[in-house]
């Protein structure tokens, strides 16, 4: 069980370091599809990225799991509400619609990972034998 909840931290926070390197590598690419109203151009594209590799590592080390996973949580929201809801009306919806989507499930991953962090503290303390509080 606790090599289980590791490789799923790995697998959860992989794709999130991916994305921060790709904050880095085509920042060009993320200022297209930036909505007018957010400040920052390029500088905010770099935080974004420095904050995806910074949430990426801290998973896989099992650090601040919580309160990462809701922070998580909530800069993919702002991304949903300001990046790929309004990327639906444009020429390339399709696209946007499948961030969406991919989104959506991460920000339902990093939820669950948040509610669950203390279970998941509780089993890595007892060597994979979890008791219940209610007993």
């Amino acid at each position: 069980m606790k090599k289980l909840a590791i490789i799923g931290r790995i697998l959860f926070a992989l794709p999130f370091g991916i994305m921060g390197l790709n904050h880095f590598l085509m920042t060009d690419v993320f200022i297209g599809m930036m909505s007018s109203f957010i400040p920052g151009g390029a500088y905010t594209i770099l935080l974004t990225g420095a904050l995806l590799i910074l949430a990426s590592v801290l998973i896989v080390m099992n650090k601040f799991l919580k309160t990462v996973c809701y922070s998580l949580a909530g800069l993919l929201f702002i991304f949903i509400i300001t990046i790929h809801i309004p990327g639906l009306y444009s020429a390339n919806w399709q696209i946007a619609f499948i961030e969406l989507l991919k989104d959506t499930g991460l920000l339902g991953g990093a939820i669950m990972i948040a509610q669950y962090s203390d279970v998941l503290k509780e089993i890595s303390a007892k060597n994979g034998k979890y008791k219940s509080k209610k007993q």
